[in-house]
């Protein structure tokens, strides 16, 4: 890299990041290096660019004008270069922020299509269930799940999928199937990290919303934890056709209280305020809405719901055959 296009590119990680070694760990090269470095541009352009404290790394006016310009110019070069190479000849890493079951269960398996398409691209998968400060870990994009905390972000929406009530067999039949939200009262519940945790319920049936306050049995900071306990007849949890289909599929859960709607699920991509995203995040970007829909679907679709709900009903409305006894 051009030393000019790397001091500036140095300087804007190490601002965005806030630490020099984590931008000398990114660059492959050691903190005095990058220190070096930005002293040396502070040199060619006779200003002083960053203050730097024990805690932390702060811009001066002239840096704060500089880290905008810069981080235009840097990715009008890659753009340039990109277009350069024609749009399947995308190089460098591409960083991505997302949950780790979510990536799992529904991005991993569409990247072998996209690098079939862009085969100089390496991705960084950056799999986490906290929501990171995009530009201080240097993430290109990220993908999120639920309500977005920040509306300064720029989001586009990917997908959304049904959430419904689900219990192992081997639960239902030894607590019975609740029929109605307020029968949870009665029964364990398993909360995820999708519950807001004011433990209330809600949920929609013949158009009017029901809620019910709980105190959950069992609390899981991860989808995946919610669908295993679940499975292991824990208590009554919530889940996403993303996060419950193979149990589902394999009978491990049913779903129960099927004349009840849930508030869907939302997926999003988005990229970090303040800054064009980059073309490959872009192609990135373009391909999961162009996949997720139609694959996806295909994947999450459980057959009939009204016939799902006519066999479930059958099968676990076991509250009639006075199994409830044991529900406290």
């Amino acid at each position: 890299m051009n030393d000019r296009f790397q001091q500036l590119a140095l300087f804007v990680r190490t601002v965005e990041s806030g630490s020099f070694s984590k931008t000398a760990r990114e660059f492959g090269l050691s903190q005095p290096s990058v220190s070096r470095a930005i002293a040396a541009l502070e040199r060619r352009l006779g200003v002083k660019l960053l203050v730097r404290t024990t805690r932390q790394v702060s811009t001066t006016d002239a840096g704060e004008v500089l880290l905008g310009r810069a981080r235009d110019v840097l990715l009008a070069i890659d753009d340039v270069e990109s277009a350069a190479r024609g749009a399947d000849r995308l190089s460098g890493v591409l960083r991505v922020a997302l949950p780790p079951e979510y990536g799992v269960r529904r991005v991993v398996p569409l990247l072998p299509a996209f690098f079939a398409q862009h085969p100089l691209l390496k991705i960084d998968l950056m799999m986490s269930d906290r929501y990171e400060n995009l530009i201080a870990e240097g993430a290109d994009l990220a993908l999120r799940i639920g309500e977005l905390p920040d509306s300064s972000f720029v989001a586009r929406k990917l997908e959304s999928a049904r959430r419904m009530f689900v219990a192992a067999p081997s639960y239902l039949a030894n607590r019975g199937a609740p029929v109605s939200l307020a029968d949870l009262a009665g029964h364990d519940v398993i909360s995820g990290p999708g519950d807001t945790g004011d433990e209330t319920w809600g949920a929609r049936r013949n158009g009017r919303i029901e809620r019910q306050t709980l105190s959950p049995r069992v609390r899981s900071r991860s989808a995946t934890g919610v669908v295993a306990c679940a499975v292991a007849g824990l208590g009554v949890a919530t889940g996403s056709t993303w996060m419950c289909a193979e149990a589902l599929a394999s009978g491990a859960v049913v779903e129960i209280l099927t004349n009840y709607t849930l508030d869907p699920i939302q997926a999003y991509v988005v990229f970090p305020a303040g800054r064009r995203p980059s073309q490959k995040a872009r192609a990135f970007s373009d391909h999961l809405e162009e996949t997720l829909g139609g694959i996806g679907e295909k994947k999450a679709r459980l057959g009939n719901p009204s016939k799902r709900r006519r066999q479930t009903d059958r099968r676990h409305n076991l509250s009639r055959c006075g199994r409830r006894r044991h529900s406290h």
